[in-house]
């Protein structure tokens, strides 16, 4: 599996808005740290139960992490650093990832520290066609939902890929490599705590 990490917190890079809410009000951001089963109105955790999974198990109470935003779907647009993989096809997701303690979500060497320590773990699973790509990006953490009175901090988006020559081929490889990034996330977080 392929893993890598990268920094975008330029100007104009995108920046996560907490609590966010889609323009349309067509979705928006469930607490579900403090509200487990709001999981059942997330299509995407509804359609593939690795998904719910993840999302439940990264927002259990206690744990050090939660969640706040994540899409997940099938592609065959391939990229050219992607034809190593030699496949057809992808399935991708995307899971926006916060510290739930406040101090841990304004400091950007902790969000570093997590996405290099994350990186060396994954490095160690077997080869598979998969990768996992963590970005370090800004986040704007509202203050009672208000956009005029927020802190800046930092979030990681975790991209997660499995590869193939047929959309469940990809899906498979896309859920073993979510389960082992789920897998390093509770290995790591005893150290977080």
């Amino acid at each position: 599996m392929q893993t890598s990490y990268s920094v975008e917190l330029g100007a104009n890079d995108p920046a996560l808005e907490m609590p966010w809410r889609a323009a349309d009000d067509s979705c928006r951001y469930l607490n579900l740290k403090q509200s487990p089963d709001l999981v059942l109105g997330i299509a995407e955790a509804v359609r593939y139960p690795a998904l719910s999974e993840f999302l439940t198990r990264i927002n259990a109470v206690g744990f050090p992490l939660e969640t706040a935003k994540c899409d997940a779907w099938h592609s065959r647009e391939l990229f050219p650093e992607e034809e190593i993989f030699g496949a057809e096809c992808k399935f991708v997701s995307y899971i926006d990832l916060l510290f739930a303690g406040e101090s841990q979500q304004v400091s950007f060497d902790q969000h570093e520290m997590l996405a290099k320590d994350l990186c060396r773990l994954l490095e160690r699973a077997p080869e598979m066609a998969a990768a996992v790509e963590f970005v370090v990006r800004h986040c704007h953490f509202h203050i009672d939902g208000k956009s005029d009175d927020s802190t800046t901090g930092f979030c990681i988006t975790a991209y997660v890929t499995g590869y193939g020559d047929s959309q469940e081929e990809a899906l498979i490889r896309w859920t073993i490599a979510l389960k082992l990034l789920q897998h390093a996330l509770v290995q790591i977080a005893t150290a977080i705590q």
